[in-house]
């Protein structure tokens, strides 16, 4: 019976991590593949976009050209819903006269292809380059990640020339978190887009910001320290108390933003 029991359990575990194997990153990407124009989400000076990539898809990108003298934001959103959903974010950059550039990842709002790491990483290197080829400097791009998209941040910085870098709630690497949320499964050898962010960031060497709430329970303040701690002069980090992962503007986290991009550019 005992030994019944045990090959019983061997089984469901192995059928387990094959699942969680092959569906992996159905549990790390959420998109909302709805295509909405920038007008129909009220933003009336903002355009649609459309790169090219080397392997024939799609990706949608929306463009709001900055006011003269000021930066553009190259923004790469989080796991989950679409471009429209930040869409208020935009508008307040805007009204700023921040630019902001906001690529969507392949199967989001109406980008074709499905994502992953390397993807993603390929597609915000090509956002960059069409934004400097619209006459963007680079000393005037300033690259704002969002929780996954922290980690497509720090591999744009590490490569490219840059004013700035923004990371909003970002995590050590994505193994790490499935380690914490999965301690049951081999992770550290099943995952395939692994973002190893602590690692990458000594690459970056641009001034860097990082803001992360401290009743965050989707990726915890203790990872934004740690990538803080990690990082390269000139850095800052603000926690927030009581902020949790997607709530940062009912904390003020827009106007702290937006002090630390006046501070870069009076620095210049």
């Amino acid at each position: 019976m005992l030994k019944t029991l045990i090959i019983l359990a061997v089984v469901f575990y192995a059928i387990a991590v094959a699942v969680m194997y092959f569906a992996q990153r159905r549990f790390i990407y959420f998109p909302d593949p709805t295509r909405t124009t920038p007008r129909a989400a009220g933003l009336a000076n903002v355009v649609e976009r459309i790169i090219a990539t080397p392997d024939g898809e799609k990706i949608v990108a929306w463009y709001g050209k900055a006011a003269v003298g000021q930066p553009t934001l190259l923004y790469f959103h989080g796991n989950g819903g679409a471009l429209e959903l930040r869409a208020g974010r935009i508008a307040r950059y805007l009204d700023r006269g921040r630019g902001i550039f906001m690529m969507s990842y392949r199967g989001y709002s109406g980008s074709t292809g499905s994502p992953s790491e390397a993807k993603n990483i390929a597609d915000a290197k090509l956002a960059y380059e069409a934004l400097v080829a619209d006459g963007v400097s680079p000393d005037d791009i300033i690259l704002y990640g969002e929780s996954l998209g922290t980690g497509v941040a720090i591999e744009v910085a590490a490569e490219k020339k840059v004013a700035g870098v923004i990371l909003d709630s970002p995590f050590t690497s994505i193994v790490e978190r499935a380690a914490q949320l999965y301690p049951w499964l081999p992770v550290r050898l099943l995952l395939q887009d692994r973002y190893e962010s602590i690692q990458r960031i000594r690459d970056v060497h641009a001034p860097l910001f990082i803001l992360h709430g401290e009743a965050d329970n989707i990726v915890p303040v203790e990872m934004g320290r740690e990538l803080y701690e990690a990082a390269n002069e000139p850095k800052e980090i603000k926690t927030l108390p009581g902020a949790g992962h997607a709530d940062h503007n009912d904390f003020g986290s827009f106007e702290i933003i937006n002090r630390w991009i006046d501070r870069l550019r009076a620095a210049r």
